[in-house]
């Protein structure tokens, strides 16, 4: 019984931390140059993976950082 549970909380650690963060991670460096295909089979696994999005969003930052002008 012990391990079926360890089985379950891995395969649960999986599906909401270590998949989204690597899809998220992925995400950012592709989201300006993905194809249409690539950028159709990102959004299927967003999808997926929606709950660990969730889980995974409000720790996470991706807007531009401030620009300094030079004046």
């Amino acid at each position: 019984m012990t391990f079926a549970l360890l089985v379950y909380a891995a395969l649960a650690g999986v599906y909401l931390l270590v998949i989204p963060a690597g899809l998220y991670l992925y995400l950012k460096q592709r989201w300006t140059v993905a194809g249409s295909i690539e950028r159709t089979v990102l959004y299927a696994f967003v999808f997926i993976f929606f709950p660990g999005m969730l889980v995974m969003s409000p720790f996470l930052n991706f807007r531009p950082q401030k620009r300094t002008l030079s004046s």
